[in-house]
């Protein structure tokens, strides 16, 4: 039998829809996303609806995910700085031995700071950034991960200098401690945002020579 004249149509089948991923899948995909927004646009300039963007989701799913930018933001913080502090801490040594050169320490723990910031750029460009706007929540959460760490390496720090001739222990300890640290963080910007042509090694051992005396 014709047609009468009635074109007919073939409904194409469905595609099938992609499965849904609940939060606790989709959160590593939005603090991926998250990371491209805060390096490019810092803190102040992240919204939500500019991660969600970036995801390839809609804002709601972001806020499925984390309920603000300030609980996404430390989330992505938590993990970038964590990356970071593994490598540093599993390279200190608990403590030192008379007959470990204070120096030699001192550098190899640089180097370890400074290979973990080379190889996670983008978690430390995050850490860094976040320190340095210290108002925002984010900001405090680095200072007590960064006290956290001159902490330890005063503990570590303070036997050595014990038993060095004229060395005052309690007072000098605390300052070489920090000045490590504040050294150790200046150095990662400069080989990770300054691109400067030094080497870790290099570098690691000129920073130690200008902070322990022979």
């Amino acid at each position: 039998m014709g047609t009468s004249g009635v074109a007919r149509v073939t409904a194409e089948p469905r595609k099938p829809r992609a499965a849904h991923l609940g939060p606790e899948r989709r959160r590593p995909l939005v603090l991926d996303a998250a990371l491209e927004v805060f390096l490019e646009h810092g803190y102040r300039g992240t919204s939500m609806q500019a991660v969600a963007t970036a995801a390839g989701v809609t804002k709601p799913v972001v806020y499925e995910c984390f309920p603000n930018k300030e609980a996404l933001l430390l989330a992505l913080l938590d993990r970038e700085e964590r990356r970071l502090l593994d490598a540093v801490v599993a390279a200190m040594p608990e403590t030192l031995s008379t007959s470990d050169d204070l120096g030699d320490l001192v550098a190899a723990g640089l180097a370890a700071f400074l290979t973990a910031a080379s190889e996670a750029d983008d978690a430390w460009r995050i850490v860094f950034a976040a320190q340095h706007d210290p108002k925002t929540v984010i900001g405090a959460r680095v200072g007590a991960a960064r006290a956290m760490l001159v902490g330890r390496l005063r503990d570590i720090i303070h036997p050595r200098l014990k038993t060095m001739p004229h060395a005052d222990a309690d007072r000098e300890a605390p300052v070489l401690a920090e000045l490590v640290a504040s050294l150790a963080e200046t150095s990662a910007r400069m080989l990770v945002v300054d691109r400067i042509p030094w080497s870790v090694s290099e570098l690691s051992r000129y920073v130690a020579k200008l902070l322990v005396r022979d």
